[in-house]
């Protein structure tokens, strides 16, 4: 019995001995796999390459960062412009009001200059038949004192001497105050005319500045329209711009997203498959050290076997 359990440990013996030198044999292969992997450039390639592609991901990224800067500041300005030509449109909406303001205020004023006009027109013609009238009645009574101081003339012929209480001078003063009274009020029309003349000479240079002044005022509000005008044409290319530009950006960052995804997935894998490595590592070690635990254990068995066989034989 003790000759067949000796056979039967040495088998066993044999057998992990012989595995034992195996993953020996295995993990000097490794080992030199491993040292030669690390010392040539071309096992080391791979890490080249992926410190290479690292670099230039990181080398575009820091890139894609300078123009988002770059983006955002000229997207400021653009706003900035925005602002400045909507306080540009305001101030432009605010003084064409004006001007819409002033213009409605010579229209009225050109209004009432032209009523004024056409009262002064109107008095003008009413004076002038006033005074055609006043000159018909004039005329009149100056026929019909003509024909009184005839007819007293006539009657003073007939008497052969005339009394000093028929008084001819009195007629003729009579005809002397009718004519002053006549030169008097003709001298007043005349001043009346004359002053409605320079008054309607006066309405009609200030109708003359008011349409001046309108023919101005819608030449600017023109000019204000077409800087208007500009100004959006401006804000919309503007507009555009930054709308392309916001496009663009969020395309040129989705696709940086998508490629640090990408390498961040590599990373994944590449981390995977190093603690694969290690892990493998690690069973060999762990196993490594169980065998030569057993082979150790086994060969005491052995020396206490031979010891015990070779006293009997003493």
């Amino acid at each position: 019995e003790e000759s067949l359990q000796m056979w039967d440990l040495n088998k066993r013996l044999e057998a992990y001995l012989a595995r034992v030198k195996f993953l020996e044999e295995e993990n000097e292969m490794l080992r030199a796999e491993i040292q030669s992997t690390k010392s040539s450039p071309a096992g080391n390639s791979w890490r080249v390459k992926y410190e290479e592609e690292l670099r230039a991901l990181r080398d575009a990224l820091d890139h894609a960062f300078r123009e988002k800067c770059t983006a955002e500041l000229a997207r400021d300005n653009l706003y900035e412009e925005v602002q400045q030509v909507k306080s540009r449109c305001q101030k432009e909406q605010a003084a064409r009001e004006e001007a819409k303001k002033q213009l409605s205020l010579s229209r009225k004023e050109l209004e009432e200059e032209r009523r004024a006009q056409i009262w002064l027109k109107e008095r003008a013609v009413q004076l002038e038949k006033e005074v055609e009238t006043l000159l018909e009645v004039h005329e009149e009574e100056k026929a019909g004192l003509d024909q009184e101081i005839a007819s007293f003339s006539h009657s003073l012929e007939s008497f052969r001497c005339a009394p000093v209480a028929f008084q001819p001078v009195e007629v003729e003063d009579y005809s002397k105050r009718l004519s002053e009274i006549w030169k008097g009020a003709v001298e007043t029309y005349k001043t009346e005319v004359s002053q409605l003349e320079g008054s309607l000479c006066q309405a009609k240079e200030n109708l003359w500045k008011a349409v001046e002044d309108n023919q101005q005022s819608q030449l600017q509000l023109q000019h204000l329209e077409k800087d208007l005008a500009g100004l959006k044409a401006r804000k919309e290319m503007l507009e555009e711009s930054l709308a392309q530009q916001w496009q663009e950006q969020r395309g040129e960052a989705e696709k940086f997203q998508l490629a640090m995804e990408a390498l961040e997935q590599e990373q994944q894998s590449l981390r995977v498959q190093i603690a694969r490595v290690l892990e493998d590592r690690q069973q060999l070690m762990h196993l490594k050290m169980s065998l030569s635990l057993e082979v150790a254990t086994y060969r005491t068995l052995l020396e206490a076997e031979s010891t015990r066989l070779q006293m009997p034989a003493g």
